[in-house]
């Protein structure tokens, strides 16, 4: 490859990378819009939501919450990604891409549930603090500080695994065209 195609791909993926980085960003609002809603609507955070038959570890609220918000941002971000970011719309069916899209990001959420368990759970070594964040506040809520932490780790994981697999048509689509991306 040439060096000035390297460039124009790599000013490509770096624009793509902005793009993807903004719609997060609305995803980011939305997951907490979500998130908050439904922490009002239903019981504490901390409440076990379903009981899990070995150890201490059990499925609580937040981690419905959690999903819950992922759900609502996962469909959001991918509207946006599929019409502005990757500009798919118009070259695969719907579904055919919303399949693999929710895949990478269940895949995300469960990595996700994880670390928001390790972030959560007063017994976690990286548990957050429950003195500071006290939940008397919205800016003092566990949840939410937790929340946003796992979506920052999540993030780079997921824009990788959307470029590489699930907007595959647009790739195939310009490479047919002679346009490396």
């Amino acid at each position: 490859m040439t060096p000035s195609a390297l460039l124009a791909r790599h000013r490509h993926n770096v624009r793509l990378l902005a793009r993807f980085a903004l719609v997060g960003a609305t995803g980011v609002v939305v997951n907490l819009l979500v998130l908050v809603l439904v922490k009002r609507l239903g019981p504490g955070v901390d409440v076990e939501a379903l009981p899990l038959p070995f150890g201490e570890f059990h499925v609580r609220w937040y981690h419905v919450y959690s999903t819950v918000a992922f759900l609502v941002a996962n469909l959001w971000n991918y509207q946006l990604n599929r019409t502005w970011t990757f500009g798919s719309s118009g070259h695969a069916r719907w579904l055919r891409e919303y399949v693999p899209f929710l895949a990478v990001g269940l895949l995300g959420q469960a990595v996700g549930l994880l670390l928001l368990t390790l972030l959560m759970h007063p017994g976690s070594p990286i548990a957050l603090p429950r003195d500071l964040l006290d939940d008397s506040s919205g800016l003092r809520t566990r949840l939410y500080w937790a929340q946003l932490i796992v979506i920052g780790v999540v993030t780079p994981l997921s824009f990788v695994l959307n470029k590489v697999w699930t907007f595959a048509a647009v790739r195939t689509l310009h490479r047919g065209e002679g346009r490396a991306t």
